[in-house]
């Protein structure tokens, strides 16, 4: 059984989270790639966690985040495959009302859409999103929450 660490950034602006929706270029978004999720990936060999968010955050947006506070740990079970995710929160999310997918590395490959969405009107991954207190977990400086689904 393999096991993957990724990381994923939080960027909220007026109520509204960052998503963004993959185009079908592996054969498991072929089956169903009608979901939005937050930028971020995997880790790299020797990567730190910030170099990790930073470098994807970059590679999919062409915008340099400002991490804050680690606000999720993520962990569940798809198919074979234990995925541990860390949910960064970004503080400039202001930078990412305007991104050109042309000026990024990945985006053009890989991503269909990047926009700021209501993840209690769309269908985000994961699914805690919409549930969670997004904004009040970031202004009440709250600690970190451990979400797993194994």
């Amino acid at each position: 059984m393999g096991n993957k660490i990724a990381v994923r950034g939080i960027a909220l602006y007026k109520n509204q989270l960052l998503c963004v929706k993959l185009k079908p270029y592996t054969e498991n978004l072929k089956k169903d790639h009608s979901f939005w999720c937050l930028p971020g990936g995997g880790l790299e060999t020797g990567e730190t966690l910030l170099e990790a968010i930073t470098r994807e955050m970059i590679e999919e947006t062409g915008v340099k985040p400002i991490v804050g506070n680690l606000l999720y740990v993520h962990q569940f079970r798809h198919g074979p495959k234990e995925y541990l995710e860390f949910f960064f929160h970004v503080t400039n999310s202001r930078d990412y009302l305007s991104i050109d997918l042309a000026k990024t590395t990945h985006g053009l490959k890989e991503i269909e859409e990047v926009d700021f969405v209501d993840p209690t009107k769309f269908k985000v991954l994961p699914k805690f999103l919409a549930t969670e207190p997004l904004n009040a977990h970031v202004l009440n400086n709250e600690p970190t929450k451990i979400m797993s689904y194994l």
